[in-house]
Order: C-alpha cells, then sequence, then structure tokens
C-alpha cells in the first residue's frame, strides 16, 4: 500500500466549517439557556494563531526558496513533508475555529441593537479574520511545497495519467 499525501480539498474544509458553525450555534444557544458566558476564544488566541502562521510561513519560505533553485544547502526531506502536514493542518483549524466564531456570530446578531457592551462581537469577528488568514496561509504554504513536474522524460514517451488532485510535494 503506496501512501501519499493530497492536496486540500476545499469541499472538505467548507463541511468542517459547516459542522463546527451548527455545533458554535448550538453550544451557544445552550450556553446562553443556561446563563453561561459566550463560547469565544479569548484574545490571546489571536496570539497564538499569529505564531502558527509565521512558523508556517517561513517554513514554507524555506521550501519555496529551495523548490526555486535556492539549492546551496539540501533540503531535509522529512522538514518538507512536515511543513506540508503543518500547512494543513493550519488550514483545516483555520476552518474549524472559522466555522465556531461564525456559528457563535450567527447567534448574536438578532441581539446586536439590544446590546450596550459590543466587545464579545468584537472578539468573535477578530477571531473570524484570524481563523481566515490561518486557511490562506495553510492552502498558500502548500503550493509551495508543490514540485514542479520534471522534464526529464522524453518528448516522445506518452505521458503517465496522474489521479486527479494529486501531485508531488517536496
Amino acid at each position: 500500500m503506496k501512501s501519499t499525501l493530497r492536496t486540500i480539498r476545499p469541499a472538505w474544509l467548507a463541511v468542517v466549517a459547516l459542522v463546527s458553525g451548527a455545533v458554535g450555534w448550538v453550544a451557544t444557544v445552550l450556553a446562553n439557556r443556561a446563563s453561561l458566558a459566550t463560547p469565544v476564544l479569548p484574545w490571546s488566541s489571536l496570539l497564538t494563531m499569529g505564531v502558527i502562521v509565521v512558523l508556517t510561513v517561513s517554513l514554507g519560505m524555506r521550501v519555496r526558496a529551495w523548490r526555486n533553485g535556492d539549492r546551496k544547502r539540501m533540503l531535509n526531506p522529512i522538514l518538507a513533508a512536515r511543513t506540508l502536514v503543518l500547512a494543513q493542518a493550519c488550514a483545516y483549524a483555520g476552518a474549524l475555529l472559522f466555522g465556531w466564531h461564525t456559528g457563535i456570530f450567527a447567534d448574536q446578531i438578532p441581539t446586536l441593537g439590544m446590546r450596550g457592551n459590543l466587545d464579545i462581537v468584537w472578539q468573535n469577528l477578530a477571531l473570524i479574520g484570524g481563523s481566515i488568514v490561518m486557511v490562506a496561509t495553510g492552502l498558500i504554504v502548500e503550493r509551495f511545497c508543490k514540485l514542479p513536474p520534471e522534464d526529464s522524460e522524453p518528448k516522445d514517451a506518452a505521458p503517465k495519467p496522474k489521479p486527479a488532485g494529486e501531485g508531488e510535494y517536496a
């Protein structure tokens, strides 16, 4: 059995966001009925999201530089694979957080006019923005890890068919 890494499927990101959005909305409704606090992540989670994004981009830039011809040093293949996995995890985590906080925001919309304090709404919107950045970072860094097709095959040879959605990674 050959194990290969696959590209991120946008449909799966959408499914993750929709399911977590529904769960976030239900959790908010239940928390409000029980007079509990709205289940929003704290402001400090934006710092954590930022650190993850910066780490993912910095590792992705190393792989991209090697892929584009800056091959002074050999690229560790384990580092390249870990960078790809980190990028994919970043995208999926961003989709999860996006859905969760969008579900919470959907529950908060009817009460916006009655609220005197909109801090929780701004916090929620900031986390939605941070999660969008995580998804975008994951998708971009995943592309950094993709190798261009090799030109080593003779031009007369028939090209080998590749399964849809699969490519070769650094």
